[in-house]
């Protein structure tokens, strides 16, 4: 039997896949129907959400043997296309729109998380955790007293009562020998025990790193808490689960990214290391999405821009014949993150004290305005885009001025550069976006009050720059194209409810809505950021993002029409059906897709506070989400 993640749109495989009482039934042929015309598949009595001005009201599509779009229109005029073999699907008033093209996440990094122990980005007091822990610790007993406790999601903001700040002591306390690490969700920070500092060779004397941050106390000692590139002082002493682990994790991420109706990705921190486990998907027929790597250059690499563009050449020539694989994107980190205590991103102003008193802190810019001009340039130059993390303000202008360089210096317009997250942006700083043809790719899940963007945050900026926030509308208004991504999983998997919370400003969990009224999106500008906004973002928008004749068949369709429905119930929606390039990846009544179905529900159900099968596990290098 075909697996359904790879199976061609064919009578055989798609009913196989989904049963007899599957969604996809056959139907007989029109007489007059010609089978050199008929389609593969026709989806008719859908809301069809095209992505442009024409079949505003199109309730419709067929889909080519090509794996291409052969026709969009009303289920009238596509009874041409229905031939003997052709799969019929009724969508019941569903939405059939583009498939969503995630322009940020990390999916290699959610398959090595998903091998250990979580803590789900809980909130809990230091005896809460303790316990947590202790219980991770029993159901791994076996690897005392060497063994490594890798925990993930762990919320470095989520120390009960609020400003609790980490420290080794609260990890040394457990009823363990072994070294222990607790990751932050958020990939910027990572807090150890001393045993693992020991381990590392982390003692008051061990600078900081470039690009990175050794916290210490009062006393001068290191508190455990490594920040950015300092995280792999330790997490290289780590081991990493096999490839073999590794691959079967990631088959069953893809699968979820599918049944969340995801057909591209942008890999947003990639070495050597991610590469050859696609490699190892592909060979083995397990990537359903197209991937499009964004390679690391390390904060160390910027400084020379000739080494860097060689280095990344270099991946794409071993790599560059892996199937789905589309080059051309290097990502750097101009900063960290905003939230208190970290606080590593890069600020005009400086940060406030707990008192609303300003301090002498502006937080950590990794790479000079002219240091990344002249990368920028460089890379444009060899027709790669740039990829800046950039959350606070003094960042996103960092990253703006070295495009601006390089634009006098290249003249390359096309090429899309693109500035991701943008927590925070000056109002100055606006127009600048449409001006230089920059993308914003922004995760609009953030945008809702919670501890993050309000006791993490609010204090520590003040209330005139809180309110410039993920300014999405204000960049629309100002001209900018948005492009939308989830950074996955530095939370978990939740496209829909990404969609809704860019509306709304308040998603499923959230406590308040954050400036709706100045920054709440449209639905149709929340649906076109995440298709055609980020196949624009990718350069892939002249083959795919809207539902068109002749573009790829990249395709989801929903168990709702998003384009009516409350805008609240957005965030429940359900994916019965998702293509890529012709091909199903994921059919909700299937059993493969059932599964994978099921697994996004529980990701996005709560906290995973049970311990995973390979509680030891790492990597050799930080993950550099964000």
């Amino acid at each position: 039997m075909p697996s359904p993640h790879t199976s061609p749109l064919s009578r055989r495989g798609l009913l196989a896949s989904a049963g007899a009482t599957g969604l996809l039934a056959a139907v007989g042929a029109p007489a007059a129907a010609s089978p050199r015309r008929s389609a593969a598949l026709v989806v008719h009595n859908a809301r069809v959400f095209t992505g442009t001005r024409q079949h505003d009201h199109a309730r419709a599509v067929a889909v080519g043997r090509d794996g291409k779009i052969l026709a969009v229109g009303s289920d009238s005029s596509l009874m041409r296309f229905i031939g003997r073999d052709t799969e019929v699907v009724d969508a019941a008033g569903g939405t059939l729109m583009s498939g969503i093209h995630d322009g940020h996440a990390h999916p290699m990094d959610a398959a090595s998380r998903s091998l250990r122990p979580s803590l789900a980005g809980a909130e809990q007091t230091v005896a809460e955790l303790q316990k947590t822990l202790t219980a991770f610790l029993k159901d791994s007993a076996d690897q005392e007293p060497d063994g490594w406790l890798v925990v993930e999601d762990w919320n470095p903001v989520g120390l009960l009562p609020h400003g609790t700040a980490p420290h080794h002591s609260m990890l040394d306390a457990l009823p363990t020998r072994r070294p222990v690490a607790l990751r932050g969700g958020d990939g910027h920070n990572i807090w150890v025990n001393q045993r693992a500092l020991d381990i590392a060779g982390i003692t008051a004397s061990t600078p900081d790193p470039v690009g990175g941050k050794i916290v210490k106390g009062r006393d001068g000692k290191p508190t455990g808490v490594l920040k950015d590139d300092a995280q792999p002082l330790v997490t290289r002493h780590i081991p990493e689960p096999d490839q073999e682990q590794l691959v079967a994790a990631a088959a069953k991420i893809f699968a979820e990214a599918a049944a969340s109706g995801i057909t591209t990705f942008m890999e947003a921190v990639v070495g050597k290391s991610e590469l050859a486990l696609y490699k190892a998907l592909a060979e083995s027929g397990k990537l359903p999405q197209r991937i499009v790597p964004a390679l690391r250059i390390d904060t160390d690499k910027t400084k020379d821009p000739a080494a860097a563009v060689a280095f990344a050449r270099g991946l794409r020539e071993e790599f560059e014949d892996v199937r789905a694989l589309r080059f051309g994107t290097v990502k750097v980190f101009l900063d960290g993150v905003i939230e208190y205590p970290a606080q590593t991103a890069a600020l005009l102003k400086p940060y406030l004290d707990e008192d609303g008193r300003p301090t002498d802190h502006r937080g950590d810019l990794y790479v000079s305005a002219a240091d990344y001009g002249r990368l920028t340039a460089a890379f444009n130059e060899e027709g790669w885009q740039m990829h800046a993390h950039a959350i606070g303000d003094r960042a996103v202008r960092t990253s703006l001025d070295g495009y601006a360089y390089a634009l006098r210096r290249t003249g390359a317009r096309g090429l899309r550069n693109t500035t991701a997250h943008l927590q925070l942006v000056d109002p100055a700083d606006l127009p600048r976006f449409a001006q230089l043809g920059v993308i914003p790719c922004m995760q609009l899940q953030w945008a809702t009050r919670n501890t993050w963007t309000m006791d993490a945050l609010l204090p520590y900026i003040g209330a005139g720059r809180h309110r410039w926030q993920y300014p999405a509308r204000s960049l629309e208004r100002h001209g900018a194209r948005l492009s939308g991504g989830s950074d996955w999983p530095v939370d978990p998997l939740q496209v829909w409810n990404q969609v809704r919370t860019s509306v709304d400003r308040f998603g499923a969990e959230g406590e308040g809505d954050l400036y709706r009224d100045k920054e709440g999106l449209s639905r149709s500008s929340a649906l076109l950021m995440h298709t055609l906004g980020t196949a624009r973002q990718l350069r892939m928008d002249h083959r795919t993002g809207t539902v068109e004749t002749g573009k790829s068949a990249d395709l989801v369709l929903l168990d709702r029409d998003v384009t009516r429905c409350p805008v609240a119930d957005i965030s429940s929606s359900e994916v019965r059906l998702t293509l890529t390039g012709g091909t199903v990846v994921h059919d909700a009544d299937s059993s493969a897709g059932r599964a994978a179905a099921a697994r996004v529900t529980r990701a996005a159900a709560g906290p995973r506070l049970t311990a995973q099968a390979a509680v030891h596990g790492g990597r050799h290098a930080s993950c550099g989400c964000g």
